[in-house]
């Protein structure tokens, strides 16, 4: 009845949504521990009938799909709480007392359950690997992938999957021994335990682990991992006969490498075994073909000759090599000694320049000391104070200096940039300038015939086409309608050509006054100040505008008058008229602005 009361529990914690998911797991996890510890000492039966109550209620979906899938850096317990969760996952699908759901089982549920197991083995492989990865993450990676060994041997038709998998993959393209070992030794346990799984397997997938445990066995020299590789090996060529044709066929040349390599290692009778299976297929091939006793001793008078040829070659090329090898080992030698020589003198300078400069300070403090003595009780102090002061002099003189040659690179700098800025601009106004010359439309007539037509050619074509109306009369619209529409089409395309060449005057109008507007600015940035200016430079800005002109007088009035008031009188806020006696002596001057 307890466990009755913990599985409904279990069935409402996991389906709240008040409880945040990091939250949720180690609770989730902690009822299924203390739930499994006490049904599985009763009998298999109530087991599989819970495990079957978790797949209906959703609950393994739930740890499948959501849980496995949270970072569990924020989760109470880290990694070690989804290891815990994968085995037991593992597990739970494993002995279920399925009633009638078995496809939903076997096609939604396993297939998800492989997928969140390998993806977890994946990011703790990828910490594991990590610059500043945990020990332990290693040890929870090895836990999870017992977790799908336990699983893939329950059900074999999984294996497909997960040769399959991206996650498994990125397992493969590993370079660690310790991944390689655990991925090895993953298919050595299956196939151990399951002597059908070979013959499941199709050649592709076979081939990707036959692929993967003979480049593990061939890149390392770990004991363990070459002998969970020869002992998978084995097992492949024993249990069907394909497999070993396989491994002949696709590894040339295994036998040699696999008795060269590791016998001695501790499993010498499983390497024999694996290389009697290798010959043994290859030994009806090895005599099919005899060759003859003139044939054989042809080919040991070739070898000989071509062997003493290739000694005689390395005999007369070896005194050129050994006077290479000695000059170039003298040569190093030399240049070892001048540099040691060298580092040597410059040591010895750097000791002779620190005793000058003890033995110049030396001589200075007792030239000063001296001088002291010379002086009255009553000068002393004003002395030392004068050599303070003209100390500090220098210090601010020299931190001044350097200052002040930073500011200058800063100012460079910028001047350089604001030059560049200036040249660019001015590229850019040139190649905007070119393109709006070149998307501008040419003025259009209001006859919009094909080009390149004759009189004679035109009226031709009229005659063809009042002809095909004639033979073809439209059944929709008459000859008088048709001929009126045209005129109303010509008559509106005539409006809007006339219309477009004037917004096309506007426009230009718009750029010229643009134009005038821009030329104006630059003149009056560019401006002499009042004290140099002559009767001229006044014409140049003298408006042409008598209203603008005279809006100019009115302002600089007003201006004049503004500084020729006391400051009481400029204390309000109230507008200062122009009289008309001051306006009579400004005539002919203009200032801009209001």
């Amino acid at each position: 009845m307890s466990v009755a009361r913990k599985d409904a529990g279990l069935r409402a914690l996991v389906a709240s949504t008040n409880i945040n998911p990091e939250q949720k797991v180690p609770q989730v996890l902690s009822k299924l521990q203390d739930i499994l510890n006490r049904i599985s000492v009763q009998n298999d039966r109530e087991l599989g009938a819970f495990k079957n109550s978790l797949f209906s209620h959703g609950i393994l979906q739930y740890c499948a799909g959501d849980a496995l899938k949270l970072n569990y850096a924020k989760v109470e317990g880290g990694y070690a709480t989804a290891t815990q969760l994968a085995e037991i996952l593992s597990s739970c699908c494993v002995g279920v007392d399925l009633g009638g759901d078995t496809e939903a089982f076997h096609r939604r549920l396993l297939p998800s359950v492989t997928d969140s197991l390998l993806s977890l083995a994946s990011r703790l492989m990828n910490r594991a690997l990590a610059g500043n990865g945990q020990p332990e993450m290693f040890r929870f990676f090895r836990k999870v992938m017992d977790s799908v060994c336990w699983l893939l041997k329950a059900h074999g038709h999984l294996a497909t999957q997960v040769l399959q998998s991206d996650h498994y993959e990125r397992m493969l393209m590993s370079e660690e021994e310790r991944v390689g070992t655990v991925c090895v030794s993953l298919w050595h346990q299956l196939l151990t335990a399951n002597s059908e799984l070979v013959a499941g397997l199709g050649k592709g997938p076979l081939s990707v682990i036959l692929d993967d445990v003979v480049y593990r066995m061939a890149h390392t020299s770990n004991p363990a991992v070459g002998g969970a590789a020869i002992r998978t090996l084995l097992l492949v060529a024993r249990q069907q006969e394909s497999a070993l044709q396989l491994i002949i066929h696709r590894f040339k040349g295994l036998e040699g490498m696999i008795g060269r390599e590791w016998r001695g290692r501790g499993f010498d009778e499983e390497v024999d075994q694996l290389i009697k299976l290798l010959h043994k297929v290859l030994k009806p091939a090895d005599h099919t073909e005899t060759w003859p006793e003139e044939c054989v001793r042809a080919t040991c008078v070739i070898q000989a000759a071509w062997r003493s040829y290739q000694t005689r070659r390395r005999v007369k090329s070896l005194p050129r090599a050994v006077r290479s090898l000695q000059r170039s080992f003298r040569e190093r030698r030399r240049r070892r000694a001048q540099q040691a020589q060298a580092e040597c003198w410059e040591e010895e300078l750097r000791l002779q320049l620190c005793v000058r400069r003890q033995r110049a300070r030396r001589e200075f403090h007792q030239k000063q000391l001296q001088l002291l003595q010379l002086l009255s009780p009553g000068q002393v102090q004003q002395y030392l104070g004068e050599v303070e002061r003209q100390a500090v002099i220098r210090i601010q003189r020299v931190w001044r200096g350097h200052r002040e040659r930073r500011r200058f690179q800063q100012r460079r700098n910028t001047h350089t940039q604001h030059r560049a800025a200036v040249v660019l601009q001015r590229a850019v106004l040139r190649f905007l300038k070119r393109r709006r010359a070149e998307k501008a439309h040419p003025s259009l007539s209001p006859w919009i015939g094909p080009r390149g037509l004759t009189d004679s050619r035109r009226a031709e074509l009229k005659r063809e086409v009042e002809e095909h109306i004639a033979l073809h009369p439209s059944s929709v619209v008459s000859l008088e309608g048709s001929r009126e529409l045209h005129a109303q089409t010509q008559a509106l395309l005539l409006q809007h050509l006339q219309g477009r060449e004037a917004e096309l005057r506007e426009h230009t109008q718009t750029h010229a006054l643009l134009a005038q507007i821009n030329t104006d600015l630059e003149l009056l940035l560019n401006a002499p100040s009042l004290s140099v200016a002559t009767a001229t430079d006044c014409d140049v800005f003298r408006s042409r505008s008598a209203p603008v002109a005279a809006r100019a007088r009115q302002s600089h009035n007003a201006l004049l008058q503004a500084g020729r008031l006391p400051w009481w009188k400029m204390l309000g806020d109230g507008d200062i008229t122009c009289p008309e006696s001051e306006s009579a002596h400004t005539d002919s001057l203009y200032l801009g602005g209001s």
